[in-house]
């Protein structure tokens, strides 16, 4: 079977507090030359071809709101579910997963406030998906990269060559995915992203390239950065 006959299922994160936005609104939802950011995201996702449904995870007391000027607004017609978020990151993904199409065969996860995914990106990380079982998008660092200790002592330079900034989306397949959700949440096992889950579970993860301008949009910088995006579009 192609990647192009298989049902892809998209869960976007957007129940993070973007305190570092220093807003009194969800950074997801403050506007990006007139749009909300959310809007953009969940746009690539409607509009690629290959994906057929979506999974919003909000903030509980926000679901309405997004429902009303997000998904009604702009008339989005993908989007299967807009579920509350839970307390931890892996907490709001799982229960995004629990409302996924268990028909699903592969599961994109994206954070919501990541609004310049491409086709690209997209495509790439379901063909890969098909092979690999486990996919992370993300960029080779340009920065030397320093370990320090507790004092701030550098205590080693690892080889920039083998250093990846992680984007997202992260893919997988759906069973997969899923187990490991099960097994991690059953142990309360803390994990910073869902690649780190499925590797603790003794899966691979394939690393695929992403884009640099694939930014997570989290400080008013970012936001700069953004609109100098959409400028040149």
């Amino acid at each position: 079977m192609s990647y192009k006959n298989k049902k892809v299922s998209v869960i976007i994160a957007a129940a993070g507090m973007g305190k570092r936005m220093n807003s009194n609104i969800n950074k997801q939802y403050i506007l990006l030359n007139d749009k909300p950011i959310l809007f953009y995201t969940l746009d690539k996702f409607e509009k690629n071809k290959f994906v057929d449904d979506i999974v919003i995870v909000a903030k509980e007391d926000e679901i309405n709101y997004c429902n009303k000027n997000i998904v009604n607004k702009y008339k989005f017609k993908k989007i299967k579910d807009i579920v509350a978020g839970g307390k931890e990151r892996r907490d709001s993904v799982y229960n995004g997963l629990k409302m996924v199409n268990p028909k699903s065969d592969i599961v994109l996860i994206h954070d919501g406030a990541r609004p310049f995914v491409d086709d690209e990106i997209i495509n790439s990380s379901i063909k890969e998906v098909i092979l690999n079982k486990a996919t992370v998008v993300g960029v080779p660092v340009k920065d030397t990269i320093k370990i320090v200790n507790n004092d701030n002592i550098i205590e080693s330079t690892p080889n920039r060559s083998h250093l990846w900034k992680v984007q997202t989306p992260q893919s997988f397949s759906y069973k997969v995915i899923m187990d490991c959700y099960n097994k991690g949440i059953e142990s309360e096992l803390n994990v910073t992203d869902d690649s780190m889950l499925v590797e603790h579970f003794g899966y691979s993860v394939k690393m695929i390239m992403g884009n640099y301008k694939n930014i997570k949009i989290t400080t008013p910088e970012d936001l700069v950065m953004g609109e100098n995006f959409l400028d040149r579009i």
